[in-house]
């Protein structure tokens, strides 16, 4: 049996508020709260058994900026805790995982020293998601500020042995836009990579959700794990409850 689609809801946090940004543009924030930890617990309430959470200010400082707010949710969350932003070391990673947090999500550091990320996967199964942030197809770094020359499926083929737990998979160019999640580039990459997939980016509405659950029912190896949701949700646009019934069908 197909273990249900993850539904990670999202909380990015930027001067430690809740905010979405659209592109990944820290000048093109919407604030939705300044209680972090109350929106962990409202999405608890929901249903949520996973969350995906965001220092932003981190992910373009290179280091924790927003790491009282992530305790909090932590604290306040009674599922697992994902977290990415800054996390570029193994002090980091070591840091977060003690606190708490289920898994660390790493970008930048996956392209610029990707041999750290290979043995903290290892040392680490289950716990080291690689971020695969693609703007047309490349891989792009630092807050999604910089875009490099290597191709997603390239970067995800670097991982593939060594115990990462997944690849999430970002549309940059429809994050935070309700434009709609990329099914067809996230399909691509799960039949590319053994490693699971998580989908990000432009999640509009509940048919975002039916069409991954299409989209994973062919794949054999790896495949599917899970979407991140965040403006949707926030805008009303997508009923958590409604996600996580059709993500068990």
């Amino acid at each position: 049996m197909t273990a249900p689609l993850i539904i990670f809801p999202a909380i990015d946090l930027k001067g430690g508020q809740v905010v979405r940004l659209a592109e990944g543009d820290m000048d093109r924030a919407t604030v939705y709260g300044d209680d972090p930890a109350h929106q962990a617990r409202l999405f608890a309430e929901a249903g949520a058994t996973h969350l995906h959470v965001v220092d932003l200010d981190g992910a373009f400082a290179g280091k924790a900026v927003n790491a009282t707010a992530v305790e909090a949710i932590v604290a306040a969350f009674p599922g697992k805790v994902q977290l990415g932003g800054g996390i570029r070391d193994r002090a980091a990673v070591d840091r977060w995982l003690g606190l708490g947090v289920d898994r660390v999500v790493i970008g930048t550091a996956a392209l610029d020293h990707p041999d750290f990320v290979a043995q903290a996967a290892r040392d680490l199964p289950g716990r080291i998601v690689v971020a695969v942030d693609a703007r047309d197809g490349f891989v792009a770094t630092k807050g999604w500020a910089d875009v490099s020359e290597v191709r997603v499926v390239d970067l995800a083929e670097r991982f593939a042995d060594v115990g990462v737990a997944a690849l999430l998979f970002t549309d940059v160019g429809r994050d935070g836009l309700l434009k709609g999640c990329n099914v067809e580039a996230t399909q691509a990459l799960a039949h590319a990579s053994a490693i699971p997939v998580i989908a990000s980016g432009g999640v509009a509405g509940i048919e975002d959700i039916e069409a991954l659950m299409i989209a994973r029912s062919g794949i054999v190896e790896g495949g599917i794990e899970g979407v991140i949701t965040g403006r949707a949700l926030y805008d009303g646009r997508l009923d958590l409850a409604d996600a996580l019934r059709m993500a068990q069908a």
